[in-house]
């Protein structure tokens, strides 16, 4: 197949009362892991349903694994090919864990007993409890294996490591890595959990009220995007096209720049490393710092494409 995305979505929009998914367009490139964050409201979720056409939108074209989606076609077998797992478990509470297969086959020509029952060793969840009866951690083990059971291509998964603990969430983590070896597969997940999203992104896509300001490749954005701190009058000659956001106490300015390396080249830091003045601490950004900075700076500034 020639398909180089295995998701994209073209000027896509939904309107709520107190919310808008604005226009927004991106492409999950097939092989890769992209990490879709933003705060909590930003719209992930409704950006995850919408393009599953599990809820209808104004205006927008969503194509998944090469099949344009609308309305009218739930039932078509390509749909076999992804995985969703959403933060709530959405199997029958009152069923069995071990039940669940035969409910599957039903649902899933593509279904694999076998790949099934051997992730729920691997996660240890206990075959005889009902479903009503497991921890969050044991019914998201669940949700992620039945998405990895059944011939899929793409995994869509939405907060789906929010109520793990940090042993569980790495083990899921790898999961995914190995999942995207064959580079047929690819997968999609929003998380506020950035930490996560660190470990094994590709790509990180981060949305704000409604809007992507940014899809950008991971190992580049860790590299490039820096904190500097440093005085107040020393922050004012940063270049303003490097500054994304700013924070500002009695004692220091902190500085969020998309460049480090240039900043190194700046006439404000050469001059602070000859010791005029205060001198300048240079960090680099992660993940969780680019976004908190970005959502507290209401500056329009920073509301560049993405390159």
């Amino acid at each position: 197949m020639g398909m180089e995305n295995a998701i994209s979505v073209k000027n896509l929009t939904k309107k709520y009362e107190e919310f808008k998914l604005d226009n927004i367009s991106f492409q999950v490139p097939m092989g890769t892991i992209v990490g879709f964050v933003g705060e909590n409201g930003a719209g992930k979720s409704t950006t995850i349903r919408s393009i599953l056409g599990l809820i209808p939108v104004e205006q927008g074209e969503i194509e998944i694994l090469g099949h344009k989606i609308n309305g009218n076609e739930c039932n078509a077998v390509w749909r076999e090919q992804i995985g969703v797992v959403f933060d709530e478990c959405n199997l029958p509470i009152s069923l069995k864990v071990r039940d669940v297969c035969h409910m599957m086959k039903n649902i899933y020509k593509t279904w694999q007993d076998e790949k099934f029952t051997n992730y729920l060793m691997q996660f240890e969840v206990p075959l005889n409890k009902k479903i009503k009866d497991l921890s969050k951690g044991m019914k998201m083990k669940l949700s992620i294996a039945v998405a990895l059971s059944h011939d899929s291509r793409l995994l869509i998964l939405d907060e789906a490591t929010s109520g793990l603990d940090p042993v569980i969430r790495r083990e899921i983590l790898d999961i995914f890595r190995e999942f995207i070896e064959d580079e047929q597969h690819t997968v999609f997940i929003s998380s506020h959990i950035t930490s996560d999203i660190e470990k094994i992104a590709d790509y990180v896509m981060l949305i704000h009220k409604g809007k992507i300001l940014f899809t950008e490749n991971k190992d580049e954005l860790l590299y490039n995007y820096g904190i500097v701190r440093c005085s107040k009058e020393q922050a004012a000659l940063i270049p303003g096209d490097l500054v994304v956001g700013k924070e500002e106490n009695a004692f220091e300015t902190s500085v969020l720049v998309k460049d480090l390396e240039k900043i190194k080249e700046s006439t404000v830091f050469q001059s602070a490393e000859q010791g005029n003045g205060s001198n300048m601490v240079l960090d680099r950004a992660d993940i969780e710092d680019i976004l908190l900075y970005i959502v507290k700076s209401k500056e329009k500034s920073f509301e560049r494409k993405a390159r």
